[in-house]
Protein backbone atom coordinates (compact mmCIF):
# COMPACT_ATOMS: atom_id res chain seq x y z
CA UNK A 1 0.00 0.00 0.00
CA UNK A 2 1.17 3.61 -0.92
CA UNK A 3 1.58 6.02 2.32
CA UNK A 4 -1.04 8.11 0.65
CA UNK A 5 -3.45 5.44 0.22
CA UNK A 6 -2.83 4.45 4.35
CA UNK A 7 -3.30 8.45 4.89
CA UNK A 8 -6.46 8.91 2.86
CA UNK A 9 -8.12 5.69 4.41
CA UNK A 10 -6.99 6.27 7.94
CA UNK A 11 -8.50 10.24 7.15
CA UNK A 12 -11.73 8.96 6.13
CA UNK A 13 -12.73 6.58 8.95
CA UNK A 14 -11.95 9.24 11.41
CA UNK A 15 -14.03 11.75 10.04
CA UNK A 16 -16.77 8.83 9.51
CA UNK A 17 -16.39 7.94 12.86
CA UNK A 18 -15.64 11.15 14.66
CA UNK A 19 -18.76 13.16 13.20
CA UNK A 20 -21.34 10.80 14.90
CA UNK A 21 -19.33 10.75 17.94
CA UNK A 22 -18.90 14.86 17.82
CA UNK A 23 -23.01 14.93 17.04
CA UNK A 24 -24.91 11.73 18.93
CA UNK A 25 -21.78 10.40 21.38
CA UNK A 26 -24.67 8.45 23.60
CA UNK A 27 -26.27 6.97 20.43
CA UNK A 28 -22.98 6.27 18.84
CA UNK A 29 -21.32 4.15 21.89
CA UNK A 30 -24.31 2.79 22.63
CA UNK A 31 -23.39 0.73 19.48
CA UNK A 32 -20.81 -0.59 21.69
CA UNK A 33 -22.81 -1.47 24.93
CA UNK A 34 -21.45 1.69 26.23
CA UNK A 35 -23.45 3.98 28.21
CA UNK A 36 -22.46 7.65 28.68
CA UNK A 37 -23.67 9.41 31.38
CA UNK A 38 -23.84 13.97 31.13
CA UNK A 39 -19.38 13.09 32.51
CA UNK A 40 -18.81 10.78 29.90
CA UNK A 41 -20.10 13.00 26.84
CA UNK A 42 -17.68 15.26 27.68
CA UNK A 43 -14.12 12.83 27.10
CA UNK A 44 -16.54 11.51 23.53
CA UNK A 45 -16.66 15.03 22.59
CA UNK A 46 -12.98 15.62 22.91
CA UNK A 47 -12.34 11.85 21.09
CA UNK A 48 -13.80 12.79 18.52
CA UNK A 49 -12.30 16.54 18.42
CA UNK A 50 -9.53 14.17 18.51
CA UNK A 51 -10.40 12.47 15.41
CA UNK A 52 -11.20 15.40 13.13
CA UNK A 53 -7.91 16.64 14.05
CA UNK A 54 -6.31 12.80 12.77
CA UNK A 55 -8.43 13.18 9.82
CA UNK A 56 -6.84 16.66 9.27
CA UNK A 57 -3.29 16.23 9.90
CA UNK A 58 -3.63 12.69 8.09
CA UNK A 59 -5.58 14.16 4.86
CA UNK A 60 -3.48 17.37 4.57
CA UNK A 61 -0.08 15.17 4.93
CA UNK A 62 -0.70 12.28 2.69
CA UNK A 63 1.39 13.77 -0.37
CA UNK A 64 3.84 14.46 2.14
CA UNK A 65 7.86 13.51 1.08
CA UNK A 66 10.39 11.86 2.76
CA UNK A 67 10.98 14.33 5.87
CA UNK A 68 11.55 14.75 9.51
CA UNK A 69 8.15 15.68 9.30
CA UNK A 70 6.61 12.93 7.63
CA UNK A 71 8.38 10.60 9.96
CA UNK A 72 7.25 12.58 12.95
CA UNK A 73 3.50 11.61 11.58
CA UNK A 74 4.04 8.20 10.86
CA UNK A 75 5.34 7.81 14.38
CA UNK A 76 3.03 9.95 16.23
CA UNK A 77 0.29 7.69 14.38
CA UNK A 78 1.76 4.56 15.42
CA UNK A 79 1.51 5.29 18.48
CA UNK A 80 -1.66 6.66 18.61
CA UNK A 81 -3.05 3.47 17.03
CA UNK A 82 -1.18 0.56 18.90
CA UNK A 83 -2.55 2.30 21.85
CA UNK A 84 -5.84 2.76 20.57
CA UNK A 85 -5.51 -0.62 20.01
CA UNK A 86 -4.75 -1.82 23.10
CA UNK A 87 -7.41 0.11 24.92
CA UNK A 88 -10.28 -1.38 23.12
CA UNK A 89 -9.07 -5.18 23.36
CA UNK A 90 -8.82 -4.09 27.03
CA UNK A 91 -12.36 -2.89 26.92
CA UNK A 92 -13.69 -5.39 25.38
CA UNK A 93 -12.33 -8.22 27.50
CA UNK A 94 -13.60 -6.48 30.80
CA UNK A 95 -16.75 -5.97 29.65
CA UNK A 96 -16.74 -2.07 28.87
CA UNK A 97 -17.45 -2.40 25.51
CA UNK A 98 -19.94 -5.30 23.58
CA UNK A 99 -18.73 -7.64 20.13
CA UNK A 100 -18.57 -5.42 17.97
CA UNK A 101 -15.43 -3.51 19.76
CA UNK A 102 -13.61 -5.83 17.95
CA UNK A 103 -14.17 -4.13 14.89
CA UNK A 104 -12.77 -1.21 16.46
CA UNK A 105 -9.88 -2.95 17.75
CA UNK A 106 -9.58 -4.43 14.47
CA UNK A 107 -9.26 -0.39 12.76
CA UNK A 108 -6.75 0.53 15.23
CA UNK A 109 -4.66 -2.73 14.53
CA UNK A 110 -5.03 -2.53 10.88
CA UNK A 111 -3.32 1.70 11.13
CA UNK A 112 -1.21 0.40 13.85
CA UNK A 113 0.77 -1.99 11.48
CA UNK A 114 0.20 0.05 8.20
CA UNK A 115 2.02 3.02 10.39
CA UNK A 116 4.59 0.13 11.42
CA UNK A 117 5.38 -0.87 8.42
CA UNK A 118 6.26 2.87 7.11
CA UNK A 119 8.09 3.65 10.27
CA UNK A 120 10.76 0.98 10.07
CA UNK A 121 11.12 1.02 5.66
CA UNK A 122 14.31 2.63 5.33
CA UNK A 123 13.76 6.18 4.02
CA UNK A 124 13.32 7.03 0.34
CA UNK A 125 16.78 9.05 -0.53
Amino acid sequence: MKFKTLMAIKAAVCVVLGIPILLVPKFFYGIFGVTLDAAGVFPAWEYGASLMGNAMVTWYARYAKESKGRRAIIKGMTVYNTIGFIVTVIAILNGTMNALGWGAAAIYLFFALGFVYFWLKPPVP
